[in-house]
């Protein structure tokens, strides 16, 4: 059964003034659920997303989290849409609890989403190797490209945008309640589909927090692309781990917050 992103709500809509009005319409809003994931027969967490590619965004969260490395480990996904639920199993029945336990963080994404790695232990990370460049003008013409696909988001103005992209084109793109659910969606999919990653960039439209720039550090991008602001524990993480970050990329005009020499003319 196939869920709906988008419903129609009626409201009322006031508009001030002298000569102000108020009427009655249908409005489209977008869909909040809470999506469950099971590991090896237990409950590990329920993520409130919107009801799209609930597979992908299962594999792209055990992705970031570490829980999974490779399609490889995988023995089984069973996706209930009308339940709401993934299951997943590994071919390591190894208890988790050990592994998880202690590591359960609030995160600073829509939703009070979770995370299960220790960001003080990521500081100790080795950085990046990779050579990745791009010209300022790409990096706005892939922003307008966000913008652009960004149909949800015109309709609802309730969404975060994400992509993963070449220096070209936009490769994947999704819209979602939460940032971080948006970029483990594009991460499932990738690991879906076998795509190498290295060589690629990431675009939001939201703010570049720590756990955004981890999630995608274990993917191996050098390049993480926002129309928003970067946190300060993201840049320092940035800088250690040999990653690029651009913010403010809005019109001609962007920021570069670390590692400047991956942006030039070439």
């Amino acid at each position: 059964m196939r869920q709906e992103k988008v419903v129609q709500k009626r409201i009322v809509r006031i508009r001030s003034g002298e000569n102000g009005t108020t009427e009655e319409l249908d409005d489209q809003v977008i869909v909040e659920a809470p999506v469950t994931i099971y590991l090896n027969g237990s409950e590990l967490v329920t993520l409130l997303c919107t009801p799209e590619k609930i597979d992908c965004l299962a594999l792209g969260f055990l992705r970031s989290e570490g829980l999974l490395t490779s399609m490889d480990d995988l023995d089984a996904i069973r996706v209930q849409e009308d339940k709401s639920l993934v299951e997943i199993d590994l071919k390591s029945k190894a208890d988790l609890v050990e592994k998880l336990y202690g590591k359960r963080t609030v995160t600073s994404g829509c939703g009070k989403g979770t995370v299960f790695f220790n960001v003080l232990d990521s500081l100790r990370s080795s950085a990046l190797e990779g050579t990745l460049e791009i010209a300022p003008d790409r990096v706005i013409s892939l922003m307008e490209s966000l913008q652009d696909q960004a149909e949800v988001f015109k309709k609802t103005g309730g969404v975060h945008s994400a992509a993963l992209a070449s220096r070209e084109q936009i490769l994947y793109f999704y819209e979602d309640i939460g940032r971080h659910n948006a970029i483990d969606k594009i991460i499932g999919e990738c690991m879906l589909d076998g795509i190498a990653t290295d060589d690629k960039i990431i675009i939001s439209s939201g703010r570049l927090s720590s756990e955004i720039l981890l999630k995608t550090v274990k993917l191996k991008i050098q390049m993480l692309i926002s129309r928003a602001a970067p946190t300060s524990l993201c840049i320092e993480l940035a800088e250690k781990l040999n990653v690029t970050l651009v913010g403010f990329v809005r019109g001609r005009r962007l920021n570069i917050y670390s590692h400047p020499w991956r942006i030039k003319r070439i």
